[in-house]
């Protein structure tokens, strides 16, 4: 059922102030930066906390399967509360979190906070499209949108430039430290945000949000723990199996259950003239299921790229996180141009054609990072690679976004915020898990592969070393760890080389594998809308009707 438009419309004629604008971009960037603090700080919490960079990976796909999980009920209560009041308590919640991140004395506690800064983020993910709604119309809309995807990347970019010089020189605490001061500097400026009326005449549906957040809990957890539990047969560590069985694929299968379930029920209460936990309009054309599946794909492989590159730059060279944070920034920097600047082609070429090419350039991108990559991450041809990725990672976000915004009329865009909330994250904490999860099974098979009938290191080394389910550590580690073993420095030596050779290989195989996902995710988006200038014709046509 249609609800009746009740956001506040401006002008359409009008050039609105762009106050609000900063202010929704601030909470963005807010949440990026501490995902990409995160990421470029892996080292030093695995020193401090004494965890596993596997560790920081699940705190990392705890935080996403949070709102993912409940982004949609979040979405709900702005439309019961109002964007402009659950966008201030929902931020001094997210700095609430970022103190306990920082004060974290245990890996348990980091997942906590990250926890709660999912929650946080479930409830303001919806609202920062609402209020951009709210305020602005038209091709000023189409910039806004554009703006607050290029917020994203910008809060990588400080991400890495902020953590990467603190972690370096005094600690990778002092990064969250500041999110909480920040945030508390976004809440009073939030009173520069124009009022929405509220919504306040259905009940959330309650079943849809139970069934909405098992799907997305049991399908992020089982992607998770298939490197631990195992992928298809149990390992020692599950906690259970089925019949030899690892519970990580039947975890998997049973959430896409409940997933279809979930959109039977909506569709039932919809058919009963009661009002769903997400619109179905949202997703009910083939341009519009062609914009979610193709905004999951390119999530998914910048999620994995994301995790690998600090992974391989911090725990496995062993550098510092400015050092992670020096290589990646051109990577974040050309996303944020392309978000930028994309919107700029929409009179040129359709939303079909900039997909495409998007995906096109991603997998040149990545294609051309497995080729060239090396042990050193400051070569040309590397930076022109992550580059690359990055142009193509930028346009897509913002263009399949613009999709789903100009398909939707305005009173639905908490749905379409909550729906974009739902897919990113829930393809980024399945990115990150697929990334660690393909690494260290490459990894593993690499080096077994590499110690059968090898003359140098004797079965009894491997047995005592237990070489053949070795991490990704750094040479030095390893290293240490084999000094403390009868092993000779021949045959240190010999580890030492094995275990490079196979993380490189690692490296390279899953920069392939996430090639293929890009060209395979080209197909999808034959659906998207073909016509040029669609996008912004919509947008003006939605600000008329609305006017």
């Amino acid at each position: 059922m249609r609800a009746a438009a009740l956001i506040a419309v401006p002008d359409a004629g009008r050039q609105n102030s762009w106050v609000p604008l900063v202010v929704v971009a601030l909470a963005q960037i807010l949440m990026a930066f501490n995902i990409n603090a995160l990421r470029v700080s892996i080292g030093g919490i695995v020193a401090t906390l004494g965890t596993s960079p596997t560790t920081v990976g699940t705190a990392i796909v705890t935080h996403s399967l949070f709102i993912a999980g409940l982004v949609m009920l979040g979405g709900k209560i702005g439309a019961l509360c109002g964007p402009r009041p659950v966008f201030k308590v929902t931020v001094l919640l997210f700095g609430a979190a970022m103190v306990i991140m920082a004060l974290s004395s245990s890996a348990m506690m980091m997942i906590v906070a990250q926890g709660i800064a999912g929650a946080a983020g479930a409830a303001l993910v919806p609202t920062l499209v609402v209020l951009i709604a709210a305020n602005y119309r038209g091709r000023q809309q189409t910039q806004a949108l554009g703006w607050l995807g290029a917020s994203e990347a910008m809060g990588g970019v400080l991400a890495f430039l902020v953590a990467g010089f603190l972690g370096t020189w005094i600690g990778w605490r002092y990064p969250f430290g500041l999110l909480g001061v920040l945030a508390a500097c976004t809440f009073l400026l939030s009173r520069r945000l124009n009022p929405v009326e509220t919504q306040g005449d259905f009940r959330i549906d309650a079943v849809g949000v139970v069934l909405g957040a098992l799907a997305v809990i049991l399908i992020c957890v089982g992607f998770d723990s298939t490197n631990s539990w195992g992928l298809l047969l149990a390992e020692p560590e599950a906690p259970f199996s089925l019949f030899g069985l690892s519970p990580a694929p039947v975890m998997i299968v049973v959430g896409v259950a409940f997933g279809q379930a979930f959109f039977a029920w909506s569709k039932r209460r919809q058919a009963a003239q009661k009002r769903p936990l997400i619109a179905l309009e949202v997703i009910e054309t083939p341009q519009q299921g062609s914009a979610v599946f193709s905004m999951f794909m390119i999530v998914l492989v910048g999620s994995a790229v994301g995790f690998l590159i600090p992974l391989y730059i911090e725990i496995v060279q062993g550098y510092s996180s400015l050092r992670t944070a020096l290589a990646i920034i051109p990577n974040s920097l050309s996303i944020f141009v392309a978000a930028v600047l994309v919107s700029r082609l929409f009179d040129r070429l359709s939303s079909r054609h900039i997909a495409r090419g998007g995906f096109v350039v991603v997998a040149a991108g990545l294609a051309l990072l497995a080729v060239v990559i090396h042990n050193e991450w400051d070569t040309l041809m590397v930076i022109v690679a992550l580059v690359v990725i990055g142009l193509g990672q930028g346009a897509l976000v913002t263009v399949l976004f613009n999709v789903l915004a100009a398909a939707t009329p305005e009173v639905l865009a908490g749905d379409v915020a909550s729906l974009r909330g739902t897919t990113t994250n829930l393809a980024g904490a399945v990115g990150t898990a697929v990334a660690g999860a393909l690494s260290v099974g490459v990894l593993s098979a690499s080096i077994a592969t590499m110690l059968i009938n090898n003359p140098v290191i004797p079965r009894e080394l491997k047995v005592q070393v237990d070489l053949d389910k070795v991490g990704f550590v750094s040479n030095d580690r390893l290293v240490e760890v084999m000094e403390g073993t009868a092993a000779t420095p021949e045959q240190i030596t010999e580890a030492a080389r094995i275990n490079a050779q196979a993380r490189l290989r690692s490296l390279r195989i899953c920069l392939l594998a996430l090639t293929g996902v890009a060209l395979l995710a080209i197909f999808p988006t034959g659906a998207l809308p073909p016509e040029t200038s669609e996008l912004v014709t919509r947008a003006s046509s939605r600000s008329g009707n609305a006017a």
